[in-house]
């Protein structure tokens, strides 16, 4: 049985065409930007549509994630800092103090 796709706000995708949206193509880019703009609901519509172990793993391989939505990620799945990409790269790329 095919899934229907996730109802979302267009909001969220206000930089691109929202109808000529491939969830299936772009799973990254989808959960990425639920997670950085969408609320409650879009989360969950989300999660439904690619399951937990999709959601989790295309977060914690992005280059970045606002610090916010890494804390929420890192909790909601019960994962470890370093699990996640975009923790790592920071700590390996801090910036020098300026005196």
């Amino acid at each position: 049985m095919e899934k229907s796709i996730p109802k979302l706000q267009k909001r969220i995708f206000w930089d691109v065409d929202f109808n000529s949206i491939n969830y299936n193509q772009s799973q990254r880019f989808v959960i990425e930007r639920v997670f950085e703009r969408g609320d409650v609901e879009d989360i969950r519509e989300v999660r439904r549509y690619y399951g937990d172990d999709a959601v989790k793993e295309a977060l914690m391989n992005a280059k970045w994630l606002r610090y916010d939505v890494f804390v929420f990620c890192k909790n909601l799945f019960g994962l470890k800092s370093d699990n996640f990409r975009c923790y790592t790269s920071k700590q390996l790329n801090q910036i020098p103090w300026h005196y």
